[in-house]
């Protein structure tokens, strides 16, 4: 059988599976350098904002009052 002959939601459940898979053998993925490069970007860009965002409350209601 085909990959593209599955549903949709066969597709995602096969790739939740393929994921869980990977997870349960505890693998791990080696980042790239400008993977990391761009992660301690983010990280000092964060330290030195301080802003630690909105709370779950908050983004949810701009979500609900959008519709």
């Amino acid at each position: 059988m085909e990959i593209r002959e599955l549903t949709d939601s066969e597709r995602i459940l096969l790739a939740e599976e393929l994921w869980d898979s990977v997870v349960k053998n505890n693998a791990e993925i080696e980042l790239t350098e400008p993977q990391k490069m761009e992660l301690s970007k983010r990280l000092a860009a964060f330290g030195n904002d301080g802003n630690l965002g909105s709370d779950w409350d908050s983004v949810k209601e701009r979500i609900v009052t959008k519709k």
